[in-house]
């Protein structure tokens, strides 16, 4: 019997999605908004089918793209994180570029300020949101499944960034993940405005920089600060690709 042909690589992803790709997001972060619409309104009461109905779409599409009511509200979460880190990642790396913490708060303050209503009532779903959480378990799971996935997406990002090895950078991750975090969290669980002086882009700097302290990877030019504050062993690591260690 022939020996089959070795599997090859997949194909590297095109940098722009497909057109379906696009309108399948599109659905999805519409039926999000949806969902955390009611849920802000409603609480735990509402189900997928007031969702599916509230979206105008079959229950039998919207278990298409969700497996249950809670996940449905997942791309609205992950929405601003995705703009941040897509901003993170393409910013300049080299001596003429600004120290990574810098260029850390200036991404994260820039994509929790709306730059419309819209935006602005995006944030205030997501207070509604976690304002039910603790009476949801599932609705937790969801917030903290966001973050976790982003924390993995920062980890490439920081290592391109700072140059640090694999443990500076996962720590890196984790902190400004974090801050991010705990700063939406932090203004939810109060009354100010989105945009406000207590809006969750004027915490998120304060939040940054006490997670961030310990980590002088942070303080050099992007592309240079691992090689500076963490010495040769940082940059060797970096240059075999910053992955995690036992992957």
């Amino acid at each position: 019997m022939p020996t089959p042909p070795p599997r090859s690589a997949p194909l590297p992803r095109p940098s722009r999605p497909s057109l379906t790709e696009r309108r399948k997001a599109e659905t999805q972060l519409e039926i999000a908004r949806t969902a955390a619409a009611l849920f802000a309104e409603r609480g735990t009461a509402v189900t997928a089918d007031d969702i599916a109905r509230a979206s105008g779409v079959a229950l039998r599409t919207f278990y298409r793209y969700f497996r249950t009511k809670e996940d449905a509200v997942a791309p609205l979460l992950a929405d601003g994180v995705r703009q941040w880190i897509d901003e993170l990642g393409a910013a300049p790396a080299g001596p003429e570029a600004p120290p990574v913490r810098e260029t850390l708060e200036r991404t994260a303050r820039r994509s929790l300020t709306p730059a419309d209503e819209p935006a602005a009532e995006a944030l205030r779903w997501t207070r509604g949101l976690l304002r039910v959480m603790p009476d949801d378990p599932a609705l937790r799971a969801v917030w903290h499944r966001v973050h976790h996935d982003s924390e993995e997406a920062l980890v490439p990002v920081l290592a391109r960034l700072t140059g640090a090895g694999p443990l500076e950078t996962r720590l890196a991750a984790a902190a400004a993940n974090t801050a991010m975090r705990i700063a939406v969290e932090e203004w939810a669980a109060g009354d100010g405005a989105p945009e406000g002086a207590q809006g969750p882009a004027e915490l998120v700097p304060q939040c940054m920089r006490a997670l961030t302290a310990g980590l002088p990877q942070l303080d050099g030019t992007n592309g240079a600060a691992g090689r500076t504050a963490g010495g040769t062993a940082g940059g060797e690591n970096a240059g075999r690709g910053g992955t995690h260690p036992g992957r």
